[in-house]
């Protein structure tokens, strides 16, 4: 496995909507070796999530870890490999909090988000699953399959006011009620202060 450089805001890989992986090349050793490279990058930069055109593949491949993961630098077993996930349901009340992305390093921007969302995606081995998640692991899905969309967080933002620098956001918005609950790095980098987490996602395969 090797680490992988991660594409930054201003490269068109980031803007272009990346392309579907076809069902037949599930067992590609590019494919696989990329989804470990992807795994391995994500737990070294301390993430929580990786989507494919930040290492410079435009494909439909995201592959997510956990809070837990992410805080203790686990391994890389500890993740989940959606490829072409396909939105089947965001519902519940938007919720703004602060996310960040090793794609524009050093920044924290206020974002809404939906509060619910269920997904259909196939795993690394083809497989059917889907994947229903809640509160900070619906955040993530989010902003991470935005990725693969040529999306990034800042266009999510209503207000670029509540667009900062991470010195500045530690000093200044932190200690606020919009920065208390969460500080992370969804798609990109570790939460410094997770509420929820791996256990409201739930995986069912069939």
């Amino acid at each position: 496995m090797a680490l992988l450089k991660l594409a930054r805001m201003g490269h068109p890989v980031l803007r272009q909507p990346a392309r579907s992986i076809p069902a037949g090349q599930m067992d590609n050793p590019a494919l696989q070796r990329l989804i470990d490279d992807m795994a391995l990058t994500m737990v070294e930069d301390e993430g929580i999530g990786l989507a494919a055109p930040q290492v410079f593949q435009s494909v439909r491949l995201v592959v997510l870890g956990t809070s837990e993961t992410a805080d203790t630098g686990g391994t890389t077993n500890s993740h989940t490999v959606l490829i072409n996930p396909v939105w089947l349901e965001r519902t519940g009340d938007m919720v703004e909090d602060w996310e960040g992305c090793l794609s524009l390093p050093g920044l924290r921007g206020l974002v809404p988000r939906h509060n619910l969302v269920r997904l259909q995606a196939l795993d690394r081995s083809g497989h059917s699953v889907q994947l229903e998640a809640e509160g900070y692991m619906a955040r993530v899905l989010q902003h991470e399959i935005d990725h693969l969309d040529g999306i990034l967080y800042v266009d999510r933002m209503p207000d670029l006011r509540h667009l900062a620098f991470l010195d500045e956001f530690r000093r200044y918005w932190s200690g606020t009620p919009a920065g208390a609950d969460q500080r992370q790095k969804t798609g990109c980098s570790s939460p410094e202060s997770v509420t929820g987490g791996q256990d409201n996602a739930q995986t069912n395969s069939s």
